[in-house]
């Protein structure tokens, strides 16, 4: 079908989302919005991948725009500061920088030079201000980005997002066996995994530093809050296989849900497809009625007090954003480039990564 996504490109234009991936009660009830800094946000971001020498200044130029990260950030963390979103776009955009130089590790059998990022990656999230200028730039634009979201909040909210990110690193070196092996995971051992390296909780303490507010463990904690959290990234990381599905199987993948149920429930190709979107249409199901009772906790967060007035507003924000997260996930599937593999001229090998910086032939 064919749907205005409210595009972010200069020249907005309606985007043909495929019948098998076109969500309408998303479209309808998910109304898609933007920060307001957007277009310099892409400016600056574009102006880092090149300073921090991320891509090379040819595929900058042709591809960053199209792939869409800053889109995808400014259509989540509504409210934040320039300063704050401006750093997570950065640290958004790195990330998936950091997701192709791991999958070119594996598709080039690099064992010895994932082990040794993984262990650099460690080190930085521990000490960023110490690898500013690393040898590795992928390293030293880590430390830049890290450091600038740790100077946010205080310490206790630094050393979660550090907690959180080393699981992620280490889901990463998982992911990395068992792709290299060949181990295509179970189910359940699947979306066990899936939390990590989706980064499900990194995305959900950034919303931390968009309201400007750290919540204590009795509000993070809550059954209301952390159940709206998790479904909003349950449905990016599950909408994300349902899309990215052609591309994994052209790439050799083992890592997506789609994958799974084909290994393990012995589904065809059309039944896995139908099962994960089952799953997504159900999450987001899940999420209204989570949305409702987190808001009805933030409610009684105000009681009265100028502590849980601020914390009501800030449980407000962070819920609202993780509904933003439905809508700006799901466009960015059909803008970006990164899932236009029918354009590629090789369906496993992205046009916008650089092989010959890598070291590669």
């Amino acid at each position: 079908m064919h749907a205005f996504s409210h595009s972010t490109t200069s020249t907005p234009t309606a985007v043909a989302v495929p019948p098998s991936l076109s969500l309408p009660v998303i479209e309808a009830r998910f109304t898609r919005q933007l920060h307001p800094y957007w277009p310099r946000l892409q400016e600056k971001t574009r102006a880092w991948l090149l300073e921090k020498r991320l891509m090379p200044a040819d595929k900058v130029e042709e591809y960053a725009d199209g792939l869409c990260y800053t889109d995808l950030m400014a259509g989540y963390y509504l409210g934040a500061p320039e300063g704050v979103l401006q750093a997570i776009a950065d640290y958004s955009a790195w990330f998936f920088v950091w997701d192709d130089r791991h999958d070119r590790d594996i598709v080039h059998r690099r064992p010895a030079a994932w082990r040794r990022l993984r262990f650099r990656l460690h080190r930085a999230l521990d000490a960023p201000q110490e690898h500013l200028h690393h040898e590795d730039p992928l390293v030293a634009a880590f430390a830049d980005s890290v450091a600038r979201l740790y100077s946010f909040l205080p310490a206790t909210w630094n050393a979660r997002f550090a907690r959180h990110f080393h699981a992620v690193i280490e889901a990463y070196d998982r992911e990395f066996h068992n792709r290299t092996d060949g181990i295509i995971p179970t189910v359940e051992e699947y979306l066990a995994l899936r939390r990590l390296t989706f980064a499900h909780w990194i995305w959900t303490d950034l919303l931390e530093a968009s309201a400007g507010r750290e919540l204590p463990d009795s509000v993070r904690k809550h059954p209301a809050y952390r159940r709206a959290a998790l479904l909003s990234q349950e449905f990016a990381a599950w909408y994300n296989d349902l899309c990215s599905l052609p591309k994994e199987i052209a790439g050799d993948e083992v890592h997506n849900l789609g994958i799974s149920l084909i290994k393990h429930h012995g589904l065809t190709l059309e039944e896995s497809v139908a099962e994960v979107r089952r799953r997504v249409e159900e999450c987001i199901s899940e999420f209204l009625v989570a949305e409702r009772a987190a808001l009805r906790f933030a409610d009684e967060l105000a009681d009265g007090t100028l502590r849980g007035k601020e914390l009501s507003a800030a449980v407000r924000a962070c819920v609202g954003n993780m509904r933003n997260w439905f809508s700006t996930v799901y466009w960015f599937h059909h803008e970006s480039g990164r899932y236009m593999v029918d354009s590629w001229d090789d369906r496993s090998t992205p046009p916008y990564v650089d092989n010959e910086a890598a070291g590669e032939k």
